[in-house]
């Protein structure tokens, strides 16, 4: 029997179109609706679903919030990103999903040609797109749920979150080039309920019998709309694509802000766009994720290469509140880790009897964790069996107190020997790290650091780590050190080594506070930013400061993801005039300094040798510990941020959460010597408010308000000099 042509291409499209899994659901257009509420506020009514098109060509990510398309024609080609909260379409070109540099040749992973007008893309091009044969030619493609990326237990009862909930789909890719044989090539591609955002990310399968050098892997490439018409200017002096945020899990530079951490964002111009108004081309509208400085990892046979993971969050506004409240939300999603909070003392001890003192105290007043600080007399790379007993006894204390421990233990900003240290690769001898000197990961110290900290947390029973100097990406030169071959690869598998300790403290419950932005990897905890010699600044000084350093440091972190300072004793200098000691002398800056971080929900490191020195001084830190519990979720949720600190006249935040009964938590600051009286616009838009609030003068005596069309109440209030007042809103 003759098979006609039109059969033929029809059969190879259904092959084309292989799938592993159960048939998908057909995309209905009718579902691609007007977002209805603020998903900000009240949690979307869409899930998110991997659908296919009738045509049995197009596959859809979507979840009432945003939209991903792809074309499988004689390759496949991501079309359509689409915002549907604003209805923006990111995409003006079509670009290959990713690219390998394997061998110094590079290599597109899918993606067609034929688009000649770069501005704007119509679907109606799709069926002219061609494929070019040296590039990998996809296979397949698999769904399932979005797998746990950290497999983390949590610390306490803190409310943490759940494991997010989405789709995600991996598509497979292969080459014809002879000297690819066996490589394999996953793009996968996740979905998130109730967030505008999509997670990418590579993986690549060595199925040879030779080894590989891997020079880059591109996991995302965009062709995205410009932000502004520039006629003149370099992709550096002009405003890049701001309806899109992205964030890697590849970021360091000790900066305590994700911006400035990135390693991997890279906007470029697209020389083929030529009808841009830029005289040049310069206009920053290609958007390519990559670590910079990984130039070659050998893949031996047998081994899977992951690339990093490009967080894409869509954005619907320039207001700098509500991008943040979106990537908070976006944080406490796919990282419910950094929703744990548990509150803690830095202890300083010379001895075992101090650290039982503390325990004690942490447990009479209200604590749930001590934490040893630097300075203290634990040593956690000491595996000896005594020193193991020792803590581990230690810890069996506390644990019988209902208390958990923890300590500090420093990898950077020390030289370990010529043979251990980074090497520079100037001149070949060490140094040149970011602290000067500083050990490689890599290298037999290194390693054995890692073996110490594993060991140190399996025998005695520890809750916390307190790692200060997570390596801030230093490459080494060396050719002799274990983990790492020479300088090309030896960044990400330093990176590789530091992201499986955290991820294997996470599966056993375990709780970071680590220096640096390793939050997608399981770190816990990072400092809120500050300058350390501050705090040998008097008292009043520091009320305002760290106030400031509040306000600046939750823009884009929760409060659960920083910690602050307050030492209790001596730090950095300063005098009498600095320090809480004797704490029942200072009880007022005590308490204040308390309820300015315990207000805000972000932790401190409260820094001595003692959390109290008389009965007074005890109810004090109790009282405050209770009052922090009592509206502890609240208190640990968003915030919004009304008046920085100045000094000069009143300054405050509010806490909201729509999905709470207490939907709002207003704290107000006076720093003037003087009562002052003040009316104020309170904004209630993100409580979920809608025409009434309840408030609460430090939760006694509620009163009703009525909210004008902005979602805004007008607040009067008095306040003596140097105090503080709070409202609950409900």
């Amino acid at each position: 029997m003759k098979i006609s042509l039109l059969l033929i291409s029809f059969l190879l499209t259904v092959d084309a179109f292989c799938q592993d899994g159960p048939p998908l659901p057909v995309w209905n257009p009718l579902l691609e609706q007007a977002v209805k509420s603020d998903w900000l506020i009240k949690k979307p009514d869409m899930e998110a679903g991997i659908y296919t098109a009738e045509s049995g060509h197009e596959l859809v990510l979507y979840n009432g919030l945003v939209k991903r398309s792809f074309y499988i024609g004689e390759n496949v080609v991501c079309f359509d990103y689409k915002n549907l909260i604003n209805g923006q379409q990111l995409l003006r070109a079509i670009k290959p999903e990713g690219k390998i540099i394997v061998d110094g040749t590079e290599y597109n992973i899918g993606g067609m040609h034929g688009q000649k007008e770069y501005a704007y893309f119509l679907p109606q091009w799709l069926d002219s797109l061609k494929e070019n044969q040296s590039d990998f030619k996809y296979r397949k493609f698999e769904v399932g749920a979005i797998p746990a990326f950290v497999n983390w237990k949590e610390i306490g009862s803190s409310k943490p979150g759940q494991q997010p909930k989405g789709k995600m789909i991996s598509f497979t890719y292969t080459s014809e080039i002879p000297q690819l044989n066996g490589i394999l090539v996953i793009v996968h591609y996740e979905i998130y309920n109730d967030l505008p955002l999509i997670v990418k990310w590579i993986s690549v399968e060595n199925k040879g019998n030779k080894v590989v050098k891997i020079n880059r892997v591109v996991n995302e490439i965009l062709g995205l709309v410009e932000e502004e018409s520039a006629v003149v200017g370099k992709p550096e002096e002009m405003k890049k694509q701001h309806g899109i945020y992205i964030e890697t899990n590849y970021a360091f530079n000790n900066a305590m802000r994700y911006d400035i951490s990135d390693q991997t964002t890279h906007w470029k111009s697209d020389s083929v766009y030529t009808s841009q108004v830029n005289y040049n081309f310069q206009t920053p509208c290609l958007l390519e994720i990559y670590p910079e400085k990984a130039p070659g990892i050998e893949m031996q046979p047998g081994e899977i290469f992951k690339s990093v993971r490009s967080y894409e969050l869509l954005m619907d506004s320039y207001d700098r509140e509500r991008r943040g409240l979106a990537i908070r939300k976006m944080y406490r999603t796919v990282a419910p880790w950094t929703n744990q909070n548990p509150i803690f003392m830095h202890l300083v001890s010379r001895n075992d009897d101090e650290v039982r003192t503390a325990i004690d105290q942490c447990a009479a007043t209200g604590y749930e964790a001590l934490i040893l600080s630097f300075g203290s007399h634990l040593n956690m790379e000491d595996s000896s069996a005594k020193n193991i007993l020792k803590w581990k006894t230690l810890a069996d204390y506390a644990h019988s107190k209902g208390i958990f421990i923890g300590g500090y233990s420093l990898f950077s900003s020390r030289r370990i020997s010529d043979e251990d240290d980074v090497i520079d690769p100037l001149t070949g001898k060490p140094g040149g790290a970011f602290f000067g000197n500083a050990p490689c990961y890599g290298s037999k110290w290194g390693l054995a650091y890692r073996d110490k900290i594993k060991y140190f947390f399996t025998q005695t029973g520890f809750n916390i780590w307190e790692n200060d100097g997570p390596y801030p990406g230093d490459i080494c030169a060396s050719t002799t050190h274990p983990g790492h071959k020479n300088l090309d690869d030896s960044q990400w598998r330093q990176m590789e080594i530091q992201k499986e300790l955290y991820h294997w403290l996470n599966e056993r419950g375990i709780y970071i506070n680590a220096p640096d932005w390793y939050f997608m990897d399981g770190t816990h905890k990072i400092a809120i930013g500050y300058r350390e010699v501050n705090f040998s600044l008097p008292r009043e000084n520091q009320k305002i400061l760290n106030r400031q350093n509040i306000y600046d440091g939750t823009w884009e972190k929760t409060p659960s993801m920083s910690w602050g300072f307050v030492p209790l004793t001596k730090y950095q200098g300063g005098g009498p005039e600095s320090i809480l000691e004797p704490l029942s002398d200072h009880l007022n800056d005590y308490k204040q300094l308390m309820i300015q971080y315990y207000g805000a929900g972000v932790q401190a490191c409260y820094r001595g040798p003692r959390l109290y020195d008389t009965d007074a001084t005890m109810k004090m830190v109790a009282t405050t510990v209770r009052w922090y519990k009592k509206y502890r979720e609240i208190l640990n949720s968003d915030i919004i941020h009304l008046r920085r600190a100045d000094g000069r006249d009143w300054d405050g935040i509010l806490h909201v959460s729509s999905g709470l009964k207490t939907k709002g938590f207003l704290i107000l600051y006076n720093p003037l010597p003087q009562k002052i009286t003040r009316k104020i616009k309170v904004p209630l838009y993100y409580t979920g408010l809608t025409t009434l609030a309840h408030i609460s003068e430090n939760g006694a005596n509620p009163k009703s308000f009525n909210l004008d069309r902005n979602y805004e109440i007008e607040l009067s209030f008095t306040m003596e000099g140097n105090s503080y007042k709070w409202f609950v809103i409900e």
